[in-house]
């Protein structure tokens, strides 16, 4: 079986791609590597360095005929797509109308899409299930949202199957702390180099982290399960920001105080997504506590951070 995976040098893609080739699947990566690193590329899968929504796509999909398609590649910062709403709608509505395009041309079987808690916006209730009503805050919620419309209308019209499963908030290893890192990475990245962490607001908002790991463990359940469905991968636990931090500080044997600084826009409250849907139909649940995710997502930075800091060393004196 021959799996496509976008955006699968980034984050979570190149982790499930590495659970794809561990499973013996045959994997096509499609990367422009804006976010995206080249180290993260599982060297027995192919790779294609291109956009999502370049004309190029229709050749990866001709010549290698997957099967199945996960799709990854997307723009996924929050404060982007509040400043370059353009590009964002660009990348994650038009990119996803290509990548179906040719899923519809070349007989793929079934689509697995990446959505967010984001679409729903801020919480009538917790925790949040699949029926709560869609209201997004941000361009980055609306853009990831719109294409869960053309999956339903590409299956009614195409017989396309899909998966919609819809993120809490995502860590763990190879998550960028730059740029649109997560909290959870920058956090790591603050710890280590024993910089003061800022927190955006006053540190009692919530969300609910889930470990890349389970997240990869989903899509692979995803390919022969829960057709044309919708579903919340998530830890189902609230989390605050300050918690978080203090959890942290443990974990890495620090005591580094927040910087708080003015909360940003676009930014919920609390949030926590119900997960008994996915765990009744993919038969999934997560693996890892924030515990044992967080000193599993420390002990790999720290290592790469010391492996860092031995090349400087040797740098300097040669």
């Amino acid at each position: 079986m021959k799996v496509l995976v976008t955006g699968g040098a980034g984050f979570i893609g190149s982790n499930i791609v590495d659970r794809l080739i561990e499973q013996s699947f045959e994997v096509v990566i499609i990367d422009n590597l804006s976010t995206g690193r080249e180290e993260n590329l599982n060297p027995k899968a192919k790779f294609y360095k291109m956009d999502i929504i370049s004309d190029e796509v229709k050749e990866v999909f001709a010549t290698e005929k997957p099967d199945y398609v996960i799709h990854h590649g997307a723009q996924i910062d929050v404060q982007k797509s509040l400043t370059n709403p353009l590009f964002d709608a660009q990348v994650n509505i038009l990119g996803t109308i290509n990548i179906l395009e040719n899923c519809k041309l070349y007989g793929v079987r079934k689509i697995v899409y990446a959505s967010s808690a984001a679409v729903y916006g801020d919480p009538d209730y917790l925790g949040v299930d699949e029926k709560h009503q869609v209201n997004p805050l941000s361009f980055y919620g609306i853009s990831k949202h719109t294409p869960e419309h053309y999956l339903k209308a590409y299956s009614h019209l195409y017989g396309l199957k899909y998966t919609i499963l819809r993120y809490a908030n995502v860590y763990g290893i190879r998550q960028d702390p730059k740029g649109e890192g997560g909290v959870v990475s920058i956090f790591v990245d603050k710890l280590l180099s024993n910089e003061l962490p800022i927190i955006f607001g006053d540190g009692e908002q919530t969300r609910d982290f889930i470990y890349v790991s389970d997240i990869a463990d989903a899509n692979i359940l995803a390919l022969s399960k829960g057709d044309n469905d919708i579903l919340n991968i998530s830890c189902n636990q609230q989390t605050s920001i300050n918690d978080l931090l203090s959890l942290m500080n443990n974990l890495a044997n620090k005591n580094l105080h927040p910087v708080y600084k003015e909360e940003r826009s676009g930014d919920i409250k609390h949030s926590y997504l119900d997960n008994s849907k996915a765990i009744e139909i993919l038969n999934w649940k997560p693996k890892y506590t924030l515990s044992t995710g967080l000193k599993e997502t420390l002990n790999y930075y720290r290592k790469l951070f010391n492996e860092q800091d031995v090349k400087v060393q040797v740098g300097s004196h040669s």
